[in-house]
């Protein structure tokens, strides 16, 4: 049987703040198998974003280890992480982090040209797949909230990731246009057989996973 596509083993993240230690995750263990949708649930300061930036390959834990894919991405050079993320990763944020000064059509396809892909076919594609066909010429200053959040989306499966992650990705939408944008995401997600790891605080959109985890006191428990 093969290896569950991300494993999180025995992780630990400490800050150092004021000269003082703030253990934040202690121990956390964790497997998501192959196309599941796991919501992260847990009060605020929790920890949630911080384990998802360690599952992404985003930020190092203090003791312990992710695997993705069967390959270990902390044992390994900087270098070969930032591969990892670029090739088996998408990422969707909650402030989107889309490039002004770029087009919808031009943020989408910037993880392939990082990859030294020219993906403009593919770009066209999936943003006409969530809709924005005839935005893909404006820049984020022209889109809404929304708008911007599904190129955010289409980006991260420009390079047709395994695992896409998801930092409370309705936090800055409205309730009407932040149900669209997570139906969106959650049929593409079911069509191409994406693993999805979501944070989120909302208990109701929790409820679309197929499994809710809650980080308590640094751990996690199901919920």
């Amino acid at each position: 049987m093969p290896a569950a596509p991300l494993i999180a083993q025995d992780v630990h993240r400490t800050y150092h703040l004021g000269g003082h230690d703030l253990p934040v995750l202690k121990g956390v263990n964790v497997e998501v198998a192959a196309g599941e949708r796991v919501f992260l649930c847990g009060q605020s300061g929790a920890g949630k974003t911080t384990l998802l930036y360690v599952l992404g390959g985003l930020e190092k834990p203090t003791q312990g280890d992710v695997l993705v894919q069967g390959q270990s991405l902390y044992q390994g050079p900087a270098k070969a992480r930032a591969l990892a993320r670029n090739r088996t990763m998408g990422f969707v944020f909650q402030h989107y982090f889309l490039l002004p000064e770029l087009t919808a059509l031009e943020n989408v396809m910037l993880p392939a040209m990082i990859g030294g892909r020219n993906a403009e076919t593919r770009a066209r594609e999936l943003l006409d797949r969530v809709g924005l066909t005839p935005r893909l010429n404006h820049l984020p200053t022209e889109l809404s909230g929304g708008e911007q959040q599904r190129v955010a989306i289409a980006r991260a499966l420009i390079n047709d990731p395994g695992i896409l992650y998801a930092d409370e990705p309705t936090g800055n939408l409205d309730a009407s246009t932040g149900t669209g944008v997570m139906d969106m995401l959650m049929g593409v997600v079911e069509e191409s057989r994406k693993t999805l790891v979501v944070v989120t605080h909302d208990q109701q959109l929790a409820k679309r996973g197929d499994r809710r985890l809650l980080l308590k006191e640094g751990a996690l428990i199901e919920g």
